[in-house]
């Protein structure tokens, strides 16, 4: 089952997809697809509904963030050993985490703003893992329990807010629409392998991610497991499960980083597809 959410952004309503990629409204079965609608027994509850039956979306809506009122977005740093190498950076003994702020969220179509002043803006095609019920100080047995579905994530970072501003990589993570989410949750039973996914992601046309999850470090229920023992996961929270190699900040013989006026496409096999325009970030107290 694919679930997403569609309309102007803070006013979304619930919708899935049907068998001919038509939207159809699901605002009389789920107020929203966030927190308890993720539970098992809600997912079920959706699955048996016939999607013809549901009143059909018409017109080309924005869609939003598949995924509402996000409580956190735990991220994994350099999760893929050749992205590590890339990077120039030791393949990490255990996962490296990060927090993105949930006001980076936005539509996994919607404008990716370069911040004022920002000159090293990159990107990173990324596996999306949601939580569908409480984790904490779970087993890697049991973490697959814990999940409700999967999403595309684009970890859009500023390298030099990340890597030569002090601190911790949180500031160049979670800029306003640095975290585009979706196009769609697709339930844990349509990917029956979240290890064998091929991932791409293109600027203006040129490819520079291809690659895929079989070259994760830390597995999806390693993640799941790991997380929960610093800290409880809870439905609707997602984990950002790491890159493979051909960020920005990995290319030779120099570095590309992003402009305003690109265009990036990215998807991930079975998840849909993104695409984002870069412009500049709108400055000002009143938006």
């Amino acid at each position: 089952m694919k679930l997403l959410r569609y309309g102007p952004s803070g006013q979304e309503r619930p919708a899935t997809i049907d068998a001919h990629g038509r939207l159809r409204d699901l605002s009389a079965q789920v107020a929203d697809i966030a927190g308890d609608t993720l539970s098992v027994a809600s997912l079920d509850r959706l699955a048996k509904i016939d999607p013809t039956t549901l009143p059909l979306v018409e017109g080309t809506p924005r869609i939003g963030p598949c995924i509402g009122h996000v409580g956190k977005m735990v991220c994994v740093g350099l999760n893929y050993s050749d992205h590590a190498a890339e990077s120039g950076m030791a393949v990490p003994t255990e996962p490296v985490l990060f927090l993105k702020a949930t006001t980076a969220i936005c539509g996994p179509n919607d404008d990716v703003e370069i911040p004022p002043g920002a000159e090293k803006v990159d990107w990173e095609v990324e596996l999306g893992v949601v939580i569908g019920k409480t984790a904490r100080y779970v087993s890697k047995a049991d973490a697959m329990s814990h999940v409700a579905g999967y999403c595309i994530v684009n970890d859009v970072s500023e390298r030099a807010y990340q890597l030569e501003r002090g601190g911790q990589w949180d500031k160049g993570k979670g800029c306003d629409t640095f975290g585009p989410l979706g196009p769609w949750l697709v339930t844990r039973d349509e990917v029956p392998n979240a290890q064998a996914l091929d991932m791409w992601l293109e600027v203006d046309g040129k490819r520079y991610q291809n690659g895929s999850t079989r070259t994760m470090i830390f597995d999806v229920p390693t993640l799941v497991s790991y997380i929960s023992q610093f800290m409880s996961l809870q439905p609707g929270d997602v984990i950002s499960t790491g890159t493979p190699p051909g960020v920005g900040l990995g290319q030779k013989p120099n570095p590309v980083y992003l402009r305003s006026g690109q265009v990036m496409r990215l998807g991930i096999a079975g998840l849909g597809e993104q695409r984002q325009r870069t412009v500049p970030a709108t400055t000002g107290a009143a938006q």
